[in-house]
């Protein structure tokens, strides 16, 4: 099949990648769904929502949650509003159910299935991974020559994902890479489960690599923990990040923990001169929500990751100033009481909202407005 490449867009370019592990399926891993059941229709759901918005008719219906709205919500609400819904291609990585949307899905050596449970050590075919990441690769590559071109600083390419049970996976990851990542790393629940996290990290890690992991030995592949523990969505946004940033186009990376992942595995792919200039084309977007969760913390996970790689830049988290304290939707005043935190590009999204000269309140009131015409409580 012939590579298809990404969309000609003239501004803006917003990417979400779908994926899906079965490590999603695991009891009481993920708040991204009530069952296991319905997780596996997450990603189309709310794929369907941000490109459609909640008052159309839709493919799938939204899993329920145990108190909150999908951050789709927030998403749509920019991209509708800044005009970019033409702009945003999605993605599909290998989900079990496919998005009744316009979308890419990828060939089935890439594609293929969801990863296995990142218990088993064997989450995904070597080749697979490397077949993703140079797809990212190409993608970022092609994206940014017109950055490389001069003239006016590029509108960034924003890379968004939904992956139920992807806070996992990129706690597995940062292990295997050798950050230590135990108990900062967020996830869709109230309250993370570390301790469940950290038991099937273990398992896995210690499946792939009985002698203890390698992830400070110079001859170490970091593709090897992506097939080990990972899931399809992190090497192509890491090519992303690798190919875009090479030809001088900014990345903004939506989200919290799963991104600072992707950030992780980049910078372990990437050559040590490389590095620094790396580091200094791409952000990482997350929600206040994330950003003051008590139960875990981006900011020092990032600070760990710079660290890890021996960076002096500082890495810091760049934090939405959406609130929704004011709304009446109680679906939204639920992101305040921490059911609801991040996903879909929610944070990246709210900040390139403000970056636009518009306020947080804005944002908050249009989400709110379109939350009660919506669900009407």
């Amino acid at each position: 099949m012939q590579d298809p490449g990404p969309p000609p867009w003239p501004t803006s370019r917003i990417l979400l990648l779908l994926a899906a592990t079965e490590t999603a399926s695991v009891e009481g891993i993920s708040a991204a769904g009530a069952s296991p059941l319905s997780r596996r229709q997450t990603a189309a759901a709310d794929a369907e929502l941000l490109l459609l918005g909640p008052l159309a008719e839709r493919a799938h219906g939204l899993p329920p949650l145990p108190a909150g709205v999908t951050p789709a919500l927030i998403s749509h609400v920019v991209l509708r509003n800044l005009g970019l819904l033409p702009h945003t291609q999605v993605v599909d990585l290998g989900c079990p159910v496919a998005p009744a949307i316009p979308h890419l899905r990828l060939p089935a050596l890439e594609g293929g299935a969801p990863a296995r449970c990142l218990s088993s050590g064997m989450a995904m075919d070597p080749g697979r991974v490397q077949a993703l990441l140079a797809r990212g690769l190409r993608w970022g590559d092609r994206l940014g020559r017109p950055a490389g071109a001069g003239g006016l600083s590029p509108s960034p390419l924003v890379v968004a994902e939904c992956v139920p049970g992807g806070t996992t996976t990129a706690l597995a990851v940062l292990e295997g890479l050798g950050v230590r990542a135990q108990g900062l790393v967020s996830g869709s629940l109230r309250h993370p489960a570390h301790g469940l996290k950290a038991a099937l990290v273990g398992q896995g890690l210690a499946a792939a690599y009985p002698m203890g992991v390698q992830g400070t030995n110079p001859t170490w592949d970091p593709l090897a923990v992506v097939a080990a523990v990972g899931d399809p969505m992190q090497p192509v946004a890491a090519g992303l990040v690798l190919g875009a940033a090479a030809q001088g186009l900014p990345v903004l990376l939506a989200g919290g923990s799963q991104m600072a992942a992707v950030l992780a595995l980049a910078l372990a792919i990437a050559p040590a001169e490389g590095r620094p200039a790396l580091l200094g084309m791409v952000e990482v977007a997350t929600t206040a929500w994330v950003a003051q969760d008590s139960g875990s913390n981006l900011a020092l996970l990032l600070e760990r990751i710079a660290g890890r790689w021996g960076l002096e830049q500082s890495l810091v988290p760049q934090v939405a100033g959406l609130r929704f304290s004011d709304c009446r939707s109680q679906a939204l005043r639920d992101y305040e009481r921490g059911y609801v935190k991040e996903g879909v590009g929610a944070g990246g999204l709210a900040l390139l909202w403000e970056r636009c000269g518009h306020s947080p309140q804005a944002l908050a009131s249009a989400c709110d407005a379109l939350c009660w015409q919506w669900l009407g409580a």
